[in-house]
């Protein structure tokens, strides 16, 4: 008999490389960003808001327990060498919650079994050292009662950001096995802060071609800036913010010309672009304008992973999890809850073709008065903890 192994995923930061090849960080951002890409084709003119580091998570989760055609397609969509990257995934993990970012990024994974659902060791050990994976058995005879242990550890682990993520629907009382969740919690100040009395209503043109007043936060400081082009010659300017500590860095992109919709630069944007941003943006002194802005989405990642090939996970006759458990079991529910957070302090959030750049003589001031792309990102790593568009503030 073929049972429900349910998959929940949360995420939230962004971050970003500097190494030459790509990186594990690098690999699996690429996923989440090309399933991102997917999300705001069908959604040209709303807010997005999701963590690509928090899909490629949960699957690198589910990964040792695949087998086969089922394993094949998790490690092709996840870039990562069929040997198995549990190495790379280690030190990755290290990385992003150094002792040096404890302030910034909380990244937290568990299992939650149902009781008398026997897990095989080997699973469980690569989950505890690769994932540092919490484990947690839980009664699914009893929906309510399991979403709200699970809804209970997702605030506690995002800080009370995402205070619910699991319906008691989601949960079959008889089939549910397992539900595993990726949590990913970041705060990080601005390296440069914007002051509270410089911010003022300003008016920024949203994705329907209408304009709105938006609280527009100011400040006059040396920012990294530079314009690039897509293959096909679209221009669009790109912008670092540095968060305190040098590690992790906003980018923010919008094209370069006020007629070119936002979804026309999107495609282009993968790990090796922003890479390329890194190498060529220079530092310029100027006045930069943003809004403030929170934005929340709630995405079912079904759809999209099956689209881009990893579809057999969510297949009752296809699911090959035989190093998981010795019962037959098959993904049910791919989610993720994102939301973020940016004001004058900086940013609270939870939940990747080249570019060609072009000098261009410094503005006295730049404003973000108009669709935008945003990404959070590693730099050590160039995981991209976060990625989202913002159509209107």
């Amino acid at each position: 008999m073929c049972v429900s192994l349910h998959l929940c995923v949360l995420l939230a930061v962004c971050s970003l490389s500097v190494s030459a090849s790509s990186s594990y960080g690098e690999r699996g951002s690429d996923l989440g960003l090309q399933l991102f890409m997917r999300v705001v084709r069908d959604k040209p003119l709303e807010n997005v808001v999701m963590s690509p580091h928090g899909v490629a998570s949960v699957l690198g989760m589910l990964l040792p327990g695949a087998h086969g055609d089922t394993r094949r397609q998790i490690l092709t969509g996840l870039k990562y060498k069929k040997t198995g990257p549990y190495k790379m995934l280690r030190k990755l993990h290290k990385a992003l919650t150094t002792k040096s970012n404890a302030d910034i990024v909380t990244i937290a994974n568990a299992l939650f079994p149902s009781e008398g659902f026997s897990m095989k060791e080997d699973f469980l050990t690569a989950n505890r050292e690769n994932f540092l994976c919490d484990s947690q058995t839980i009664d699914y005879s009893d929906p309510e009662k399991a979403a709200e242990t699970i809804n209970e550890w997702v605030k506690n682990s995002t800080k009370g950001h995402i205070p619910t993520l699991v319906q008691p629907d989601m949960f079959d009382p008889v089939l549910t096995r397992l539900v595993a969740v990726n949590s990913i919690y970041f705060k990080g100040l601005w390296k440069s802060r914007f002051q509270a009395q410089n911010t003022k209503p300003r008016s920024f043109t949203a994705g329907d071609g209408k304009s709105y007043k938006v609280p527009m936060m100011s400040q006059l400081s040396v920012f990294s800036y530079g314009q690039a082009s897509t293959p096909e010659g679209l221009k669009y300017t790109v912008i670092e913010l540095p968060y305190h500590g040098n590690s992790m860095s906003m980018f923010i992109a919008l094209p370069s010309e006020e007629a070119t919709p936002l979804s026309a630069i999107l495609p282009h944007i993968s790990t090796a672009t922003v890479q390329s941003w890194t190498k060529q943006l220079t530092p310029r002194r100027m006045r930069f304008l943003m809004p403030k802005f929170t934005a929340e989405e709630e995405l079912d990642l079904q759809a999209p992973l099956t689209a881009m090939g990893i579809k057999n996970i969510f297949s009752q006759s296809k699911a090959d999890f035989r190093h998981l458990s010795s019962e037959s079991v098959y993904v049910s529910n791919a989610l993720q809850k994102a939301k973020i957070e940016v004001n004058e302090d900086g940013t609270k959030a939870s939940a990747a073709t080249t570019a060609i750049l072009h000098a261009r003589s410094s503005p006295p001031w730049m404003a973000v008065d108009r669709p935008f792309l945003f990404l959070i990102r590693h730099n050590p790593t160039g995981t991209i903890l976060f990625a989202g568009q913002i159509n209107k503030p």
